[in-house]
């Protein structure tokens, strides 16, 4: 019998559950509802069902004793919940694109817990739910072995926005003008657009078009990882804007770039890390966060912002987690 249900929405969604699933104890399994999601791991077994779409009835036959979701895919067409509890921990902590409240106001109806990253996320969980649904602060499990590790000290970037369709980032603005910066520097560069960004227009096509620019330039390479954690572990800096991939940036406490110019006029990047425009980008900007790291001003905003957001990064994120869904089992 499988104890544990995952539900994988998107393989790059994967590696959260994975992270959680090294802790877990009993029988477990994971459910694609989505096509791409079928064949996504490695380390948790798959339930082959005939009818992926048919989420309710794919629940009751595999009878599970707990049902953990990342996303909030077709949530308003699912009831096993009544039967079964429905944990809900993010696959990314997005700090700057009304995530909180679009995640709480969403699956408010369905959870009986919900694992926040940190604490900023669960006083806007426990205003939006019910006094029945659980919150617990257990951290972001896929960024538990970021902890630690050591800077390669390779001068070695990584760019890695938020997606345009669902996030607003700062892709379409900005990708051609950092390969601009980066070619013939002494500085590689790991160009790594969101999955969605690849697959999706408009951020297809200009995908397309940096990898064929990408195959002239010496020092840069299209990052290819299934997930950002490997990227992660070897780059000295990082490029982004208001991603979920900076909350687990934060663990390796490595500089971070943050480029202002998304896509939206509704949201503004929340300024952590170095914050510039791309107009203003350029190589000597990464060459001194390289050689000396923050200026005293930012570090003490970065310190602030870490503390607001309370992600604890003690590399037990995925033990915390493991527990709170074990602990659900009927």
């Amino acid at each position: 019998m499988v104890e544990i249900l995952y539900v994988i929405e998107r393989e790059f969604m994967g590696k959260t559950f994975e992270s959680i699933d090294r802790h877990v104890t009993v029988p477990s399994a994971y459910l694609p509802v989505r096509s791409e999601a079928r064949g996504c791991s490695d380390t948790i077994s798959e339930i082959d069902v005939d009818d992926i779409t048919d989420i309710n009835r794919n629940v009751r036959t595999i009878d599970p004793a707990v049902v953990v979701y990342n996303h909030r895919y077709r949530i308003k067409d699912i009831d096993f919940y009544d039967e079964y509890p429905l944990v809900h921990v993010r696959h990314g902590a997005s700090i700057g694109r009304g995530e909180r409240t679009v995640t709480a106001e969403t699956i408010r109806h369905a959870v009986a817990v919900a694992l926040a990253p940190g604490e900023r996320w669960a006083r806007r969980y426990r205003a939006a739910f019910s006094d029945d649904t659980r919150v617990a602060v257990v951290g972001i499990p896929e960024a538990d072995d970021l902890v630690t590790t050591d800077a390669p000290r390779e001068k070695r970037v990584l760019y890695a926005p938020t997606n345009h369709n669902y996030g607003g980032g700062s892709y379409l603005n900005t990708a051609k003008a950092v390969l601009d910066t980066f070619a013939d520097a002494e500085y590689e560069l790991l160009f790594r657009p969101h999955p969605m960004d690849r697959i999706e227009e408009p951020g297809r096509s200009l995908t397309r078009a940096c990898k064929k620019r990408i195959s002239t330039l010496p020092n840069v390479t299209f990052d290819e990882n299934p997930t950002p954690n490997a990227s992660m572990r070897v780059a000295d800096l990082l490029v982004s804007d208001y991603s979920g991939i900076i909350a687990e940036w934060l663990h390796t406490e490595r500089p971070l770039i943050q480029l202002t110019d998304i896509a939206t006029e509704e949201n503004v990047v929340p300024e952590i890390g170095y914050a510039t425009s791309v107009v203003d980008f350029d190589i000597s900007s990464v060459g001194d966060l390289y050689e000396r790291g923050y200026p005293d001003s930012i570090a003490e905003r970065e310190a602030a912002r870490r503390a607001e957001l309370g992600i604890p990064m003690d590399g037990r994120a995925g033990e915390r987690a493991a527990k709170e869904v074990l602990a659900c089992r009927q």
